[in-house]
């Protein structure tokens, strides 16, 4: 999966909470100050590039809609992350928000009976 610019995943936020819109409607979206017409109008088009959006045409105007679902591109966000800063380690990702103070102690919590349920499995 091809790597998306912070300006790319801004507008697939939007995408992905939409499900299908035109270039005017995902600017309604996009917080102040808004980007002009052509600047999104070109980002969605090189999203379609990138295999992240398709679209249906109506007279000329075009219809976005995604066709990577936000989880798969999480979960391809989230193992580049745990590579790359983390060693390979999902253990080592948790134990630094906890250093960090990231994570209270309600959170660490809930994060041992998710541990605990998955392990019964």
């Amino acid at each position: 999966m091809k790597k998306l610019s912070r300006k790319e995943e801004e507008l697939m936020q939007v995408m992905w909470y939409l499900k299908k819109a035109f270039v005017k409607d995902a600017i309604d979206q996009l917080p102040d100050p808004k980007p002009h017409y052509n600047t999104i109008a070109t980002l969605m088009k090189r999203l379609e590039e990138k295999g992240f959006l398709a679209h249906r045409e109506y007279g000329g105007t075009f219809e976005y809609y995604p066709i990577v679902e936000k989880e798969k591109y999480k979960d391809t966000f989230m193992k580049k992350v745990v590579s790359t800063f983390f060693d390979n380690s999902y253990f080592n990702m948790l134990a630094y928000f906890a250093k960090e103070e990231k994570l209270n102690q309600e959170e660490i919590e809930e994060l041992m009976k998710i541990i605990e349920k998955n392990k019964k499995k």
